[in-house]
């Protein structure tokens, strides 16, 4: 496997290891830093939550309606 060497804050690093550890106590095994990534963004796909929100319809029109409002904020006109 080849490696790579990345920097990341010692807050961000605590908090990997600390995961690494709660899987370790989990499945029962060693668990690397790099397999805790893995799992972690295996885990945590936006396409997850799709159906999780209830709402009705006039509540998906008031959402939408926002959204457009905001995204015609963010166009940029070309060059």
């Amino acid at each position: 496997m080849e490696a790579k060497t990345i920097k990341i804050s010692p807050l961000n690093y605590r908090r990997i290891c600390e995961y690494a550890g709660e899987l370790q106590h989990e499945i029962g095994e060693p668990v690397s830093i790099d397999r805790t990534i893995t799992i972690l963004l295996q885990k945590n796909k936006v396409s997850d939550l799709a159906g999780s929100w209830k709402m009705s319809e006039k509540e998906a029109g008031i959402m939408m309606t926002s959204l457009k409002r905001g995204w015609k904020k963010w166009k940029i006109s070309s060059v």
